[in-house]
């Protein structure tokens, strides 16, 4: 079996690179779980970004990927989830989010309901041939001609030299689920848990209600903040986190928001429990409350469902706001469309 190797990773980047200053190749950035296939022709298994692999979780992917591949190889690429009817499918990260569940008979139950596909943009090896330290632009040539006549569920993604194109994916893709877009540079050898790729995602700001915090882990100051939206209903319902606050500003935080602490009768401050995910484990999800009252505009990238996909990033306080205007009316709506259009 194959060593498999930490991914390469990529950095932000504000916008799409001009690919006059170096050769590049734009790809779409699939939002599901990095994966590295490693197929000796006997035994296929599944490594992750992390320390965890993620064979298990996965089982459609084993059973199909070794008869579909036609020979020993090891891809770099994407697990990812679809839903939706035909003509109107998106990537689906709560479906896929669930796959990751102690229980087998569980996971073989979403395997059969929600199969997940693996979408491949690298090759590393091929037979005995470790083409790592190759250029991109030849280990490219290689994945091609290997996944040529491949059918569900394995998909080369594709790729264009043309920034300009590369800009309407970035804009178009969302509505099928996608995460932005891109940039490898043609030329570069694999870097193995290096950022020596450039990622373009949606960034955009919405005006949230602080609802409440978590004390930091060291148990000084504000960990994270709490902060929602209404809906047409009048309901405030919790729609994600902001986090990575400097150490001053986390103690500062707690004298600021100390005026809007609910408290009971006694003057005890009001705790509540943030709803927990399958990634939460033993983590202490314990809050104080705040009364809905301070608005603070964040930068976020998008939605999943009803809540922020990732953790949010704070901009400013909005004292000009009041709380009760902040609803999902003001988030920006992403046209839909169809995976089918996005996959070769």
């Amino acid at each position: 079996m194959y060593d498999i190797p930490s991914p390469m990773l990529a950095k932000a980047v504000p916008a799409i690179p001009d690919p006059a200053k170096r050769p590049l190749l734009y790809e779409p950035k699939w939002d599901g779980f990095r994966g590295l296939i490693a197929w000796d022709g006997e035994t296929l298994e599944i490594g992750s970004r992390g320390a965890k692999p993620l064979t298990r979780y996965f089982p459609e992917l084993v059973e199909r990927l070794g008869a579909l591949l036609p020979g020993p190889c090891l891809l770099d690429g994407e697990i990812v989830v679809a839903t939706g009817p035909a003509g109107a499918q998106r990537l689906d990260w709560e479906a896929l989010s669930q796959r990751i569940h102690p229980a087998a008979s569980r996971v073989a139950k979403l395997a059969a309901e929600t199969p997940a596909m693996f979408i491949a943009f690298d090759l590393l090896v091929e037979g005995d041939d470790d083409l790592q330290q190759r250029p991109f632009r030849e280990r490219r040539a290689r994945l091609e001609r290997l996944m040529e006549g491949m059918r569900d569920p394995l998909h080369l993604t594709r790729t264009t030299e043309d920034a300009d194109l590369a800009r309407r994916w970035l804009a178009e893709f969302e509505g099928a689920g996608l995460d932005g877009v891109v940039a490898k540079p043609l030329d570069d050898p694999y870097a193995p848990g290096k950022r020596a790729l450039l990622k373009i995602k949606h960034a955009r700001t919405a005006d949230v209600v602080a609802l409440g915090y978590r004390v930091h882990k060291s148990g000084s100051g504000v960990g994270s903040l709490l902060v929602g939206l209404y809906d047409d209903a009048g309901v405030l319902h919790q729609v994600g986190g902001v986090a990575a606050w400097t150490d001053a500003m986390r103690r500062r935080l707690v004298d600021e928001l100390a005026p809007l602490v609910e408290r009971d009768d006694a003057g005890a401050a009001v705790t509540g429990e943030s709803e927990r995910s399958r990634f939460s484990g033993a983590k202490d999800m314990t809050f104080v409350r705040l009364r809905p009252e301070r608005v603070l505009e964040v930068r976020y990238d998008q939605l999943e469902g009803d809540r922020f996909r990732h953790t949010v990033q704070f901009e400013r306080w909005r004292p000009d706001r009041d709380a009760r205007s902040c609803s999902y009316a003001q988030l920006e709506t992403v046209a839909g469309y169809d995976l089918a259009d996005v996959i070769e």
